[in-house]
């Protein structure tokens, strides 16, 4: 199997609000990147959005170390809340039903394609693939900035 690591990252101007994503799979000497935003989103459905994109650009199952800054979704895996949730079905302990559950739903379907690592990065710091995603969702972001003007 393939060795992969994905670098993610969300921003968001405004909660809700102007939304972008960016992620960087690196396999061997390859780099692939990618990026994407929505006119009206939040800052957890872009980091979602970041991981599944960038699970839905590999062709075939791979071993996989995903590195994000974002503690809600890395958390969410490595603290089990997933399967929590899943078992509860799609509700919190506090019985609310679980945000962003359309996310959830196909992050864990892509999650079972592959053999897959969490690892939570340090954000706005000196990691250079996290503050490159950072730059590809915040350019996003400038984009919906830059055609409503």
């Amino acid at each position: 199997m393939k060795n992969i690591i994905l670098y993610t990252d969300g921003a968001c101007s405004g909660n809700p609000g102007k939304g972008g994503w960016g992620a960087i799979l690196k396999y061997n000497d390859h780099e692939k990147v990618l990026s994407g935003g929505e006119e009206s989103t939040t800052n957890n459905r872009m980091e979602l959005t970041a991981v599944i994109k960038g699970l839905e650009a590999l062709k075939e199952s791979c071993d996989v170390q995903i590195y994000s800054d974002s503690a809600y979704v890395v958390n969410s895996f490595l603290q089990n809340w997933i399967t929590a949730w899943q078992k509860n079905n799609w509700k919190t302990s506090s019985k609310k039903d679980v945000l962003n559950v359309d996310l959830w739903k196909k992050l864990v379907e892509l999650t079972h394609k592959h053999s897959v690592q969490w690892f939570k990065v340090k954000g706005h710091a000196d990691n250079e693939l996290n503050n490159r995603c950072d730059k590809l969702a915040r350019a996003e972001i400038e984009k919906f900035n830059k055609s409503t003007t």
